[in-house]
């Protein structure tokens, strides 16, 4: 006898609060079900990343950890049932369709009760509120209720915690294992402990300067959190612990960064319906256009503009983007390109490691001007303009573009100034920039001078 922990987007030991709700009753028998839906659908670096992380999971749980691959629908009441289990504990989950699945595999344990604790953020979606009792429409608001609000300190593992056998099926190991020996280039260390080091070291090394180097993608200036954070292998909850008492404008702008993470997930509970459509409805007669071609040069790193392509080219390469290149690149597909936002965001979704569903879906509105920001439509990056100012040196485009590598930064930078064949085949612009932004205020202005649409 002995309950389950069901781990989703908590691949961890270390300050899981389930882990004691489950230790009350005996032996725990630790799950994580390996579902086909997301498994066939993901690409080679994020599939590459789940599966190093679980096979560091497995070591962090002494080789006792159960693996199984199946609809977790059906997985978990069949687990639960041969461990005699009374309950399955879990992290809540305010994803709409994880919610969803949930709830319908509350129904399938029957008897069994599925018991949430926790979340896979510092405070749960739905509990920072207005005093009229509403959700908070701006950031600002919302991360100043937000740190009033506070969050519970890191949990401890309970000291008589016993793990329950390893109950995995025949095959699912060996496919994790293969998936793991496939070559991804400069994917972090997987694992609980290399989550660890990484934060600490960030802590000794960069924190005092990240609010003035955050934005460098030529530098290792970040905490490189976000593919950890993704999958629960360390907690928001324990960076925060660790950050507390510390000052300066790195750490101010650290949390900062952490609570922008926390108000999209607010924001996705609240609005499901924001997963794929505009949370604004301001700008939904906004034209677009229906260009494959174009599409794919910037899906593919082959826009002919430097910063664009060398962040598109990181992405299929790593499964990761700096952050202010993320923007960038946006803005490219939607104010340059004219296309849809949920183009772009499918695309990060499927093949970036740290996809945080809440924060990659408001990321792209953002930038679209449909979501939460203020800051309307006619916000329009100038990826040269943001290339010179970010990755002064171009160090960044001629590692990720190396056809530009022999230019001189300026070059680089705006290599269309050169010949050809100094360019090593890289291509001319695939849009005229000026003209494109101008098409853009455009479109934005002829959108707001038409009635919303219903």
């Amino acid at each position: 006898m002995g309950d389950v922990v069901w781990l989703r987007r908590d691949l961890r030991r270390t300050d899981l609060p389930i882990l004691g709700r489950a230790a009350e009753r005996g032996p725990v028998t630790v799950a994580f079900i390996v579902d086909p839906a997301l498994w066939d659908t993901s690409s080679s670096p994020r599939l590459r990343w789940l599966a190093t992380t679980l096979l560091g999971l497995r070591e962090t749980y002494e080789g006792r950890l159960t693996l199984r691959t199946g609809d977790p629908r059906v997985e978990i009441p069949r687990l639960a049932d041969e461990v005699g289990a009374s309950a399955v504990h879990i992290s809540e989950e305010t994803e709409p369709e994880g919610s969803a699945r949930d709830r319908d595999v509350e129904t399938g344990l029957g008897d069994v009760r599925l018991v949430r604790t926790g979340s896979p953020y510092a405070v749960t979606p739905g509990r920072v509120r207005t005093g009229s009792g509403r959700p908070y429409q701006r950031f600002t608001a919302f991360a100043n209720a937000w740190r009033e609000h506070g969050w519970r300190a890191p949990s401890t593992e309970p000291a008589d915690l016993v793990l329950g056998e390893d109950r995995s099926d025949d095959t699912t190991w060996q496919i994790v294992t293969d998936v793991a020996a496939k070559h991804t280039p400069e994917q972090p260390p997987a694992g609980e402990q290399a989550a660890l080091e990484r934060w600490h070291a960030f802590l000794d090394h960069h924190l005092n300067t990240y609010d003035a180097r955050r934005d460098r993608p030529d530098l290792d200036a970040t905490s490189g959190l976000s593919p950890y954070l993704k999958l629960g292998v360390v907690h928001p909850r324990t960076l925060l612990a660790d950050v507390a008492g510390r000052s300066g404008k790195g750490a101010e702008r650290f949390v900062t960064e952490l609570a922008w993470r926390e108000f999209y997930a607010d924001v996705l509970h609240h609005n499901p319906k924001s997963l794929w459509d505009d949370l604004r409805p301001e700008l939904s007669a906004m034209a677009y256009d229906d260009e494959p071609d174009l599409v794919e040069a910037w899906r593919q790193g082959r826009t002919g503009v430097p910063l664009v392509d060398a962040g598109m080219r990181q992405l299929l390469a790593t499964g990761w983007m700096h952050n202010r290149v993320r923007m960038v690149t946006a803005s490219f597909l939607i104010k340059h390109l004219h296309t849809r936002w949920q183009v772009g965001a499918q695309h990060f979704l499927d093949h970036l490691i740290d996809a945080d569903l809440a924060s990659n879906q408001h990321g792209w509105q953002w930038v679209a001007g449909t979501g939460t920001d203020a800051a309307p439509y006619y916000r329009v990056f100038n990826p040269v303009l943001q290339g010179e100012r970010f990755d002064p040196d171009a160090t960044y485009i001629r590692r990720w573009v190396p056809e530009l590598a022999s230019l001189d930064t300026a070059q680089a930078q705006r290599p269309w100034t050169v010949a050809s064949a100094a360019r090593n085949g890289y291509p001319e612009p695939i849009v005229d920039l000026d003209a494109e932004r101008r098409d853009a205020l455009a479109r934005h202005q002829a959108a707001h001078s038409s009635p919303a649409l219903e």
